[in-house]
């Protein structure tokens, strides 16, 4: 109950921790990515999910597969891989990846590519990523507005979720780069600036 002249408050969303770190990222942060970012050859998804990336990658026009260490059902799937047995050459590879494990997968994925890495990643954690500087790191695309990435299970039971309470990036890797990262803002309507 709301009582007169008090101020009403927002209740974030606290969900359980999802097994295996599978977090879904609205589809347009992979739709947007594909908009403003050239890959040459195929592209992996090697923690594909409920297929977001695959599906944005195909709508442009890419040669694309997936793969994850748990099948949640999406029908593109190859069957359940560990990603860090593989050894597996790949142009390119283009993931929302275990946040936990995110360095040690960066660094797996540009050592199976001869492109480009493109991985979504916590804003707030770059600061501290001193290990980024030995990479070939090109760009990094802010996302905004603040993407909801809830678990797995909250899509799964149908829910909505919206209004994201933390930051999140692109990080794209290329082979070919040299110097520094150029940082832009990846607006889910159109731009980058």
């Amino acid at each position: 109950m709301l009582v007169a002249g008090a101020k009403s408050h927002v209740v974030s969303h606290q969900w359980i921790r999802e097994a295996a770190e599978h977090y879904v990222e609205p589809e347009w942060c992979s739709r947007r990515l594909f908009e403003v970012e050239q890959f040459t050859g195929t592209i992996q998804d090697p923690s594909c999910g409920f297929g977001r990336v695959v599906d944005a990658a195909r709508a442009a026009g890419h040669a694309v597969f997936g793969t994850d260490l748990v099948d949640r059902g999406f029908d593109g799937m190859l069957p359940p891989s560990d990603f860090f047995e593989q050894r597996t050459k790949v142009d390119n590879i283009v993931s929302n990846p275990p946040f936990k494990l995110f360095k040690r997968y960066a660094l797996h994925a540009l050592s199976l590519t001869s492109g480009k890495v493109a991985l979504i990643w916590l804003t707030r954690t770059l600061a501290a990523a001193r290990w980024l500087e030995g990479t070939p790191l090109a760009a990094v695309y802010y996302l905004t507005p603040r993407p909801s990435m809830p678990p797995g299970h909250v899509i799964t039971a149908g829910h909505k979720p919206g209004g994201g309470k933390q930051d999140f990036c692109w990080l794209v890797f290329d082979h070919a780069h040299q110097g520094a990262p150029v940082m832009k803002w990846l607006r889910r309507d159109g731009g980058a600036k």
